[in-house]
């Protein structure tokens, strides 16, 4: 059996150093890289409509920047699952907000604000929702 170290989920602050895709995020945390799955909502994939934009989205909000990591845990890729947040912008409801992720329905049943964002999003046909039929990842 492995057992994490007690700071292994600690919040942490450091910079992004890398976009992966809409919703994966490196941050340097005290000279180590650390992949950031962002928590509760999935972007579209690469290949998807809407992928490469919600990448460039996101690296418009957060790279290069200080960001402050409030660390859930880990997925089943080992990834660190976290809500990120520049200043006090949840830039997870963000992405959501501008129509460049959805609400990952799975992982967030009990986000009420969440949901709402998204609605509103969707309403205003923002990002992936200007899409007829937008298809999940």
């Amino acid at each position: 059996m492995v057992c994490a170290s007690p700071l292994a989920f600690a919040d942490f602050s450091g910079k992004v150093i890398g976009i992966t895709d809409g919703d994966t995020i490196t941050v340097l945390r005290e000279k180590t890289p650390v992949k950031i799955r962002l928590a509760d909502i999935d972007a579209p994939e690469s290949a998807q409509p809407f992928g490469n934009r919600a990448k460039q989205t996101l690296s418009d909000l957060a790279f290069g920047k200080v960001v402050r990591v409030d660390a859930r845990g880990k997925d089943k890729y080992r990834r660190t699952l976290a809500t990120i947040y520049i200043d006090d912008k949840n830039v997870n409801a963000e992405m959501v907000r501008l129509g460049m992720a959805w609400v990952y329905r799975k992982h967030a049943p009990k986000k009420p604000g969440l949901y709402r964002i998204e609605s509103e999003a969707k309403l205003a046909r923002r990002g992936l929702w200007a899409d007829s039929k937008p298809v999940p990842p």
